[in-house]
């Protein structure tokens, strides 16, 4: 359905017309077209115009003749405005009846020695009527809301088809809208943290590729602990290269060996005293006595007794040199190992903090390990001591020796795996950026990996995949039942193809010519050609026919067009249906029978769906209001075209015009008008120029009823203006020269005395007034003027 003719421009003489800017309601609301709607406008106000650019919609050309035209056609339920740069995409079946389809159809009505084209409708042939029938019977209705047949079972499908395909669109784009963010999302998407994940340029795209690798049986993503060592390379610079460490030097053999030489050395028994041999500790007592009193003093401090010469020779010979060297030798021993004990806390120094972080976990083994090698060390050295230590304080036996446990070569295996991590720590600075980009690209997956459990990416996507194969079901569903409705077109075109009959357009323009128009002496005939081709002709007692009347022209013309309504090509369509002034040169009687034929074949049988008719003449616009749902405000809508110099206007139908049903009504407005309006405003100019044929009308009709007695018009005029012979005269002479240039030619070449026009109009008015003021009254309220009761 034709919503509005949103605009024109540079079409005739319409020139930057909007429909939003015209067509208001008393609210100031925007009207649109109903599916009946009236056109009422004079000749050359521009019908037929606008009829031309609804056929341009139907025929898909608009004529070269017009410079740059533009307009915009609203059409409901589509988006794009149909315009004259796309014609035939609205999709709808148009008919139009304008001079335009007259010449294009009837070509024999301006020439008589061209034809006219010929046209099908069906019949002819019951069975097939009836295989035909049935077909459609199985087909059912199309209409909206009214489905049933085929049309009913694609529906419901559609309805399946479009429910399941919104719950799969819902799942699925809520899924990517989760990898579009996971992606894509300023504050937490991959692409926008580069520095932890990489690639500045990620896409959604890459992501589900990320998605198809983390979901592979054979990805294993880091843990927990290798996001911290990943996360912690990323922080890395390149250092310094690390120095090498001497290698650990730990001769416990050697120092072993010794104590072991010491602790079990023998000293000589051979002049020593037995007492002494036999306790170490009075031995040991002995010797720092003898150490204290050597050379100093005489008598023994502890019982003051002498200590004789030979004492003194016995505790020389006693603690000989061999033992004072033994002695000596120990105590030089344990201060050696005292010293190693230090020192060997200082053996491989490992600075963790001068390597990169992937390495400090090998690095934090290492260090263990030589804490533990430390520790027994200093076991076995501190045990070396006390052996050592026994043996000094028993100098003059021998001991046993137990053999300590050696760990120090696993020093030198602990230095051969630190320098392997130094080498590497070092030549690692060189594969940095490549170390980091891998940490990256790993922290990555495990970001994806952790997305993809946290939104069940595999039940979401098996659960999508399940309303994508619902939906393709549905949808296979649909278009066979959308097949199954094309094969039964088929078959009903293929059998209306067997009962297209071009005689019987014929018979059917014959049949509204005699039945509504009671005309059996004009047909048209179907004749046959040799090339077996149609061609319409029209015959006039049996010959044919030329010199047609306007009229006969005319009711032809718009019966051809009736009958056209009902070839294969449009009947059953519900067409969108124009008729431009279908009453040209036509009688009263033959107006009425054109109203009969509209109402009866197009109006009562429903068989549009949207229909326009213009009219210039009030007798046609009468009957036009008699149509059924035509008093409907909500089926029906009223226009008004008017004429202003050279643009015309669409506008609301007044409602003295559209209520009331004479030309009086008409008529009586526009000398009101005339006598209220501005004599100067240029505007109003075509209102003056046709006051005299409205005034002439106008009192025709009025005196006619008042004074039915009088005979001559001049008389009238006299009797209804009284004493006023000025009035009468000025009247008159406006009824004959301005309503008529016969005789007067000189007066078409002078201007409009719009001046003297407004006085005559105020006359009028104040006649009718004073002779009849409650005539007057009802006048005024019927073309809508309030009554002012002050």
């Amino acid at each position: 359905m034709i919503k509005k003719i949103k605009s024109i421009n540079n079409l005739a003489v319409f020139q930057n017309f909007n429909w939003d800017d015209s067509i208001r309601d008393e609210g100031n609301n925007v009207v649109l077209f109903k599916p009946i709607n009236i056109f009422y406008g004079r000749n050359y106000s521009g019908k037929t115009t606008l009829s031309r650019v609804i056929r341009a919609l139907e025929t898909g050309y608009i004529s070269d003749k017009y410079e740059n035209p533009q307009f915009e056609v609203s059409i409901k339920d589509i988006a794009a405005d149909a315009t004259q740069n796309n014609l035939t995409s609205h999709g709808k079946k148009i008919r139009v009846f304008n001079e335009d389809f007259v010449k294009d159809n009837l070509r024999f009505i301006a020439n008589s020695e061209e034809t006219i084209t010929p046209f099908a409708i069906i019949g002819g042939n019951t069975t097939i009527e009836a295989e035909i029938q049935s077909l459609k019977n199985d087909l059912g209705n199309n209409e909206q809301g009214s489905e049933s047949g085929f049309y009913l079972e694609l529906k419901n499908a559609t309805s399946i088809a479009n429910t399941a395909l919104q719950t799969f669109q819902t799942e699925n784009n809520q899924l990517d809208q989760q990898i579009t963010a996971k992606a894509l999302d300023r504050t937490t998407g991959i692409k926008y943290r580069s520095e932890k994940f990489g690639d500045q340029n990620y896409t959604k795209s890459k992501l589900i590729s990320d998605i198809e690798i983390v979901l592979n049986v054979s990805f294993q993503p880091l843990t927990d602990d290798e996001v911290i060592q990943k996360s912690n390379l990323l922080n890395e610079k390149a250092n310094l290269d690390i120095p090498a460490i001497i290698k650990p030097n730990i001769d416990i053999a050697t120092i072993n060996k010794k104590a072991k030489d010491l602790v079990t050395k023998k000293i000589s028994n051979s002049d020593k005293i037995e007492q002494l041999l036999k306790n170490a500790i009075i031995n040991r007592w002995v010797k720092e006595g003898r150490q204290i009193h050597k050379d100093k003093l005489v008598q023994c401090s502890f019982c003051g007794n002498d200590i004789s010469l030979e004492r003194w020779n016995e505790l020389d010979s006693h603690f000989d040199e061999e033992s004072v060297k033994l002695e000596i030798e120990i105590d030089t021993l344990i201060t050696e190992i005292k010293t190693l004990i230090i020192n060997v806390d200082n053996q491989l120094p490992i600075n963790k903090n001068a390597f990169y972080s992937k390495f400090h976990s090998n690095l934090d083994r290492i260090i263990s390990v030589k804490q533990d090698i430390v520790g027994s060390l200093k076991v076995e050295l501190n045990r070396i001591i006390i052996n050592l230590k026994d043996r000094k304080d028993d100098l003059l036996n021998s001991k046993s020796y137990v053999a300590i446990v050696d760990n120090s070569k696993r020093f030198g295996w602990c230095w051969t795996i630190f320098e392997g991590y130094r080498i590497k720590a070092n030549d690692y600075s060189n594969s940095l950026d490549t170390e980091q980009n891998q940490a990256k690209n790993s922290l990555r997956l495990r970001e994806v990996t952790d997305f993809v459990t946290i939104i069940q990416y595999k039940t979401v996507t098996t659960r999508i995949q399940a309303l994508k194969n619902s939906f393709d079901t549905e949808k296979l569903i649909k278009k066979a039942i959308e097949q199954k409705i094309y094969h039964q077109i088929s078959q009903i075109e293929d059998k209306e193809r067997l009962m297209k009959d071009e005689e019987k357009g014929a018979l059917k323009v014959n049949e509204y010519l005699n039945n509504f128009f009671g005309h059996d002496f004009l047909t048209l005939k179907a004749l046959e050609e040799t090339n077996k081709k149609i061609r319409f002709e029209i015959i006039r007692n049996g010959k044919k026919a030329h010199h047609l009347s306007e009229g006969e022209c005319s009711l032809i013309a718009f019966c051809y067009f009736m009958a056209k309504l009902e070839d294969v090509e449009t009947k059953s369509s519900k067409p969108i249906i124009w008729i431009d002034d279908p009453i040209s040169s036509l009688d009263s009687n033959h107006i009425f029978f054109v109203y009969s034929l509209i109402n009866a074949e197009i109006i009562e049988k429903q068989e549009f769906e949207q229909i326009f008719i213009s009219t210039h003449n009030l007798d046609f616009l009468k009957y036009l209001k008699r149509l059924p749902s035509a008093s409907n405000n909500n089926l029906a809508a009223y226009f008004l075209i008017t004429r202003e110099k050279e643009n015309s206007k669409i506008r609301l139908m007044p409602r003295y015009l559209k209520d009331y049903v004479t030309e009086f009504n008409f008529l009586f407005h526009q000398i009101h008008m005339c006598s209220t309006t501005d004599a100067d405003d240029e505007n109003q100019h075509n209102l003056f120029y046709n006051f005299g044929n409205n005034t002439r009308k106008f009192l025709e009709a009025f005196l006619y009823y008042k004074y039915p007695n009088s005979t001559k018009q001049i008389e009238k005029l006299t009797k209804f203006f009284g004493d006023n012979r000025q009035a009468s005269t000025m009247t008159d002479r406006i009824n004959n020269e301005f309503s008529h240039l016969e005789g007067l030619f000189e007066r078409s070449m002078t201007p409009i005395d719009a001046p003297e026009m407004k006085k005559t109009a105020k006359f009028i008015l104040d006649k009718i007034k004073e002779k009849d003021n409650e005539q007057y009254e009802a006048l005024l309220l019927s073309i809508g003027v309030e009554i002012d009761t002050e």
